[in-house]
């Protein structure tokens, strides 16, 4: 049996470039701002990961040799068997009735985590517990936690960053069930999940798996197609295939629901709150990005046109000087006063000659303004520096500052 589900290394590959490709243009539009905005993103992770590992380690119990010895020794054989060489530190959490467990990762160590429930509720069936332990050591033997911030671009969206999310949860159950001395207990492991810690021992695990055809309806495979996890049918149908030698065949999904999903990003890259939290500072980021950058650009856009306006009246002034010998009025230079368009509106000074355009752009300190002061070169001739007052310094036109 291959451990690998069929999709998950296509979907990998397909995520990574995607991911590159979204990186080097961020890269390429912020410069060495990415250092500074990587450093805020990996600081932000530091403290949430950091909660959720001081909490396992503040509230759990570690399992050793010491403390519940046969659970040490089942991690330890689960993992020999799956071929993971450095076992993680596993705990036992208790969860509230919850019957999971999950694998995480910060600086460099990985985690195991078992839930009190579902250790006490396959307490007579102690191989069906290393379903749950396999799956998990699939996650950290497939690398699945290191990752993650390459590929969250891609894991934002539609359609790919579940599809790969339910892969992987694919390729771990092959792992739990490689991890069971006898095929039939992954099943019972599941069956737990699904049934609850008593139930489990008398579910009709056949009936169960004949439910997967009512995912083929539009509501269950749009809520499938926008999740990250397979429906646990699913799921217990494959495993059951795989036990006996073969892929299952799963019910296709309703088209329209695709069609639909392929308007919906994956929020919760991280999981419940977890997926909240990433995704508010992946937003925040983004936004922290992405605003300046669009308001350099309308403001980009409004100041050209103002730009134009000024330097067109700068060469009429430049004439009547040269001709007149004196600082016009604007009728006199044949200039507009502006109120339409780029410009709300062109003053003169009739002292310095200093021209004011108040461009049609309103900024938070009131209408940006572009200044055109002239002044007398080493070769008697008049030149004009262009300043910018309440403009971002990328709006500014090149010679203007």
């Amino acid at each position: 049996m291959d451990l690998v589900y069929k999709n998950e290394k296509t979907l990998f590959a397909l995520m990574l470039v995607l991911s590159l490709l979204a990186w080097i243009v961020l890269v390429a539009g912020m410069g060495w701002m990415v250092l500074g905005y990587a450093l805020m993103f990996f600081l932000f992770y530091c403290f949430a990961q950091s909660a959720l590992i001081s909490y396992i380690k503040g509230t759990g119990v570690r399992i050793t040799h010491e403390q519940f010895p046969d659970l040490e020794r089942q991690i330890a054989a689960c993992c020999a068997k799956l071929g993971l060489e450095r076992e993680p530190e596993a705990y036992l959490l208790q969860m509230g009735g919850s019957l999971n467990a999950f694998a995480t990762r910060f600086l460099g160590r990985d985690f195991l985590v078992l839930y009190s429930d579902v250790v006490d509720g396959l307490h007579d069936n102690p191989d069906a517990l290393n379903f749950y332990i396999g799956h998990e050591i699939g996650h950290i033997k497939r690398k699945h936690l290191n990752w993650g911030t390459v590929l969250l671009p891609a894991s934002l969206l539609p359609l790919v960053g579940a599809a790969y999310s339910r892969a992987r949860e694919y390729t771990c159950d092959r792992h739990g069930l490689a991890a069971c001395d006898q095929p039939l207990n992954a099943e019972f492991g599941l069956a737990a999940l699904a049934a609850g810690g008593r139930r489990w021992r008398t579910m009709n695990k056949t009936a169960f798996i004949e439910q997967a055809r009512e995912t083929e309806g539009f509501w269950m495979s749009f809520h499938e197609l926008v999740g990250d996890y397979p429906w646990l049918v699913k799921r217990m149908a494959a495993v059951r295939a795989l036990a006996a030698g073969h892929e299952a065949r799963q019910p296709r999904r309703h088209l329209l629901a695709t069609l639909m999903a392929l308007f919906v990003p994956r929020l919760g890259v991280a999981g419940g709150a977890g997926g909240v939290v990433v995704t508010l500072a992946i937003i925040g980021i983004l936004a922290a990005v992405a605003v300046p950058a669009y308001q350099g650009y309308t403001q980009k856009a409004a100041v050209a046109g103002a730009y134009d306006a000024g330097r067109e009246a700068s060469v009429k002034v430049e004439r009547y000087l040269s001709e007149q010998g004196k600082i016009p009025t604007l009728a006199q230079a044949g200039i507009a006063a502006g109120g339409s368009g780029a410009v709300r509106e062109l003053s003169i000074d009739p002292d310095t000659a200093v021209l004011r355009v108040v461009t049609s752009l309103q900024g938070q300190q009131g209408p940006a303004v572009l200044v055109f002061e002239p002044s007398i070169d080493e070769h008697k001739r008049i030149a004009w520096e262009c300043t910018g007052e309440g403009i971002l310094p990328q709006a500014l036109p090149q010679g203007c500052h």
